[in-house]
């Protein structure tokens, strides 16, 4: 059986077989399990207004994440000053900076970490200010955000 072909009069072909790739442990590479994806910051977003995300686990998913922030002319965020405090607009999908400013809005993405290291002291900010999950984050907030990011940093 093994190297003849059951079919009389058929000429024999074997194929080469390819060799497995190698890793580095000697094992041919396989997936064996998906890797799970983080959250997205538009589902952190949700998860933590309907109280189902702690502060910290909310936090750590936006430091990696990226920001959308309206942009104009000039390097930095822009800002809004007609609120109780000066708060700056950010948006956790294109989508949502697009709902907000415009279809051809100028933009720069950012990390969340980015955000808390680089924000101006005294402002706050504001994700998806047009959507259903609006947050808002005053100054004070960011000082804790900021306060957090420290200490998992240096102990």
């Amino acid at each position: 059986m093994y190297g003849y072909d059951q079919n009389p009069g058929a000429q024999q072909q074997y194929a080469a077989q390819p060799p497995p790739q190698q890793m580095a442990g000697g094992y041919a590479e396989q997936p064996l399990y998906p890797e799970p994806s983080p959250p997205s910051l538009a589902d952190a977003v949700r998860a933590f207004t309907t109280g189902s995300l702690s502060a910290e686990d909310f936090q750590q998913i936006f430091a990696s994440s990226k920001v959308y922030c309206p942009r104009g002319d000039t390097p930095g965020f822009l800002a809004l000053h007609n609120t109780q405090q000066p708060v700056i607009p950010m948006f956790t999908t294109l989508k949502e900076l697009r709902r907000y400013a415009g279809k051809e809005s100028k933009y720069f993405v950012i990390t969340g970490a980015e955000v808390i290291d680089l924000l101006p002291t005294g402002y706050g900010f504001v994700l998806d200010m047009e959507g259903d999950h609006r947050m808002v984050f005053d100054a004070k907030a960011v000082e804790q955000m900021v306060d957090y990011a420290m200490r998992r940093m240096y102990g």
